[in-house]
């Protein structure tokens, strides 16, 4: 069996091994959110960690992992005595796919047993099989959000409750829940991110001595596990050991008074939502003093656990990055710690004390060749540097600039920074810019980015919902009608290779004619695979909304490019909240360019937005040209996505080839075209591009009335 990478291994990251481990001392804090570019070692960590949980005592064939000497009294596998026999497993690590079932989640009725013996039998899922253990969730992002909200509730309540297909079961889920994404992905809602416990950011060292010594040791690694993991043994069990007395030592803990208002304080003037930062901030600094193994939750301990606990719920739009001002932090701490009970005795050395791994290089050896001395910047794997590591603040990260990413900086700010938030209701499209949301500093930055002017954007406003007419069957969204995994059950039909969604009353109904044919003679029914009925579920679809604006002088010239800017935004915030994904066509000077291949990240959309250059000729047979092709690759990529086409333009063309001809490929795939001429005089372009592409052109002060707008389009076809 090959061995996982060690823990104490891993280079830097201290944030993150930080918080991992006051998860495994205590699992109210409530789990952990990994953000953070791709290739950063985010499924080796958390992989890593579940080989040092402590084992756990299990009732011999219980498929729910009931403790022996404290059983689950409601266990659909019991009942079980007190005190009875017991076998020793390690900890689960279960991996939850992205395209699970709820039924792999959660458990449902065994089908082949009610079939077969006529009886009523549980199912266990994936929830039954991390309990006492850790569930780890790769891309939760992408995960569909009834799963996260199930898996969520599972979570805060230690509870999984199943009450489906005649099945009403209850059973004990509590593990340490850990989810990982990818932010260029899209992001998942602020009220799923507030259910996380912690959250850490993560990006890749940009020391080069740093990212030198990760690659020896994974060279290393792949190059013999066995013995790699060998030469971190000693590290390994010392960790172990320290998180088995840390969760031992966790009811002993005590949380001042004084200390428990400085928390409310912190939450209040974050201005978190609800008070649920407040219980994982307290329960995180209680297990976080554990861990250093004092007696006493102190400041720095509040500090410690506030930096992880609160900048994804500073989270209030869609467009805003997580972060926290720590220098606010700071400070308030400091007006509300003066208290004496800040002297804890049992603070000790803490993590930074003698049995703080020493650094190693690849081979096992001391990179200086003495126990004890200082390698890389961070190589010693621990888990977190304590309250005060070598005079930095507590809990931090190790300084330099190949550190990991501080907690509040920002990813890059959205469109609703510096001014109103996004999704704010606000300005309409004729309202002024926001000089604020300009990232060249004014409605027209003299600069200009490639040559263009750069167009301030206001705040965004809700849109009316367009949709895809027809029914399709693509990826589960809020946007257009569809058959898809979840929803209500509309009927049944054959399954196309094997059974995956079983309507069990169809099936019946399809075998019971045949059952005196067949020689039916116990209760069981004799089944066909012809039988087999797959339930049919309509719900919503998440579409792809390929926006291709028009970025040309004609619509600079005007000052309009603001009020085009906000309304594309307005958009964007609608395709966020239908959980579509979003691509970027724009058109200008001597062609088009595809500014954002389609992709789930809403955010980088809008972030493309923001610094977009007007100017210039306007090339739109290029533009529609671009878009056709940008639609047929993704039709071959995701045949199941639908595309929907939000043209943005006057319907002036000073440049390039026909329009007619370019319009021609695009002609009848579902959209809208948003019309940006005005003056007193107007020719009519857009509306007349409209009519080639068979779709509906809706004025630019007239998007707030979309959904009307459409009907009648639709009406008049």
């Amino acid at each position: 069996m090959t061995s996982a990478y060690p823990f104490s291994a891993v280079v830097g990251l201290a944030d993150l091994k930080l918080a991992l481990v006051l998860n495994a001392v205590s699992p109210r804090v409530g789990g952990v959110l990994v953000r953070g570019e791709k290739g950063t070692a985010k499924s080796t960590v958390v992989r890593a960690l579940a080989a040092q949980l402590p084992e756990v005592d299990v009732v011999p064939g219980c498929r729910f992992a009931c403790a022996p000497d404290t059983p689950d009294p409601e266990c659909p596998d019991g009942p079980h005595e007190p005190g009875g026999p017991g076998v020793t497993r390690p900890a689960a690590l279960v991996e939850l796919p992205v395209g699970a079932s709820e039924d792999r989640l959660a458990g449902s009725l065994d089908v082949e047993r009610a079939l077969t013996e006529g009886v009523k039998a549980f199912e266990p899922g994936l929830l039954a099989a991390a309990h006492r253990g850790v569930l780890y969730v790769d891309e939760v992002n992408l995960l569909h959000d009834h799963l996260v909200d199930l898996l969520l509730d599972a979570a805060a309540l230690g509870t999984c409750y199943v009450e489906r297909e005649s099945v009403s079961v209850r059973h004990a889920a509590r593990f340490l829940l850990v989810g990982t994404m990818n932010p260029e992905e899209g992001e998942l809602r602020p009220q799923l991110l507030d259910r996380f416990g912690l959250t850490v950011e993560v990006r890749a060292a940009r020391d080069p001595e740093e990212r030198a010594e990760v690659v020896r040791r994974r060279l290393a690694f792949d190059a013999d596990p066995e013995a790699f993991a060998a030469r971190w043994a000693e590290e390994e069990s010392a960790l172990a050991g320290k998180i088995a007395q840390a969760r031992a030592r966790v009811p002993l803990v005590r949380l001042p008074d004084a200390r428990l208002r400085q928390i409310a304080t912190v939450c209040a003037a974050f201005e978190v939502d609800g008070l649920r930062a407040d219980l994982v901030t307290a329960n995180a600094a209680i297990a976080h003093t554990a861990w250093r193994g004092g007696e006493t939750v102190t400041t720095a301990d509040v500090r410690a656990a506030a930096r992880l606990s609160l900048p994804h719920r500073r989270r209030r739009d869609p467009f805003d990055a997580p972060g926290l001002d720590e220098s606010r932090l700071d400070d308030l701490l400091a007006a509300t710690g003066n208290d004496p009970d800040d002297d804890d005795p049992g603070g000790g050395d803490g993590p930074t004390g003698p049995d703080r791994p020493p650094a190693r290089n690849a081979d096992g050896s001391s990179p200086h060749g003495k126990h004890g001395e200082h390698g890389p910047r961070d190589t010693t794997g621990n888990p977190g540097s304590g309250p005060e590591d070598e005079g930095g603040r507590a809990g931090e990260p190790d300084g330099g600039p190949g550190g990991p990413a501080d907690s509040s900086e920002a990813l890059g700010g959205g469109p609703g920074d510096g001014g109103g938030r996004a999704g704010e209701p606000g300005s309409r499209p004729g309202d002024p810019a926001d000089a604020s949301g300009n990232p060249g500093g004014g409605p027209a930055d003299a600069g200009g980015v490639a040559g263009g002017l750069v167009a301030g954007v206001g705040r965004p406003y809700r849109v009316p919902l367009v949709e895809v007419p027809g029914v399709g069957e693509g990826a589960v969204g809020r946007r257009s009608r569809a058959l898809t995994p979840q929803g209500r059950v509309t009927g049944s039909r054959r399954p196309r290779d094997r059974a995956r969604d079983l309507h069990l009353p169809a099936t019946l109904l399809a075998a019971a004619p045949y059952q005196r044919a067949r020689g039916r003679t116990g209760p069981g029914l004799v089944l066909r695979r012809d039988d087999l009925r797959d339930a049919l579920r309509e719900g919503r679809e998440g579409n792809l909304v390929l926006f291709v604006v028009d970025a040309s002088g004609s619509m600079a010239a005007r000052r309009r490019m603001t009020a085009v800017k906000t309304a594309v935004l307005s958009l964007l915030l609608d395709a966020y909240q239908r959980r579509d994904k979003v691509g970027l066509v724009t058109f200008r000077g001597s062609g088009a360019e595809l500014a954002l291949p389609p992709t789930s990240s809403v955010e980088a959309g809008a972030a493309r937005l923001r610094s977009l250059p007007t100017g210039g000729r306007t090339p739109l047979a290029a533009g529609l040209a671009r878009a056709a092709e940008v639609l047929r690759v993704e039709r071959l990529r995701d045949p199941a996505r639908r595309a929907l086409l939000v043209l943005v333009t006057d319907g002036r063309a000073t440049s390039g080839g026909g329009v007619d001809r370019a319009a021609a490929p695009l002609r009848g795939t579902a959209g809208v075209v948003v019309d940006c001429e005005s003056g007193p005089v107007r020719l009519g372009l857009a509306v007349r591009l409209a009519a080639l592409l068979r779709a509906p052109a809706v004025p630019l002060d007239a998007l707030p009335d979309l959904g009307a707008v459409v009907r009648a389009h639709r009406k008049a076809a």
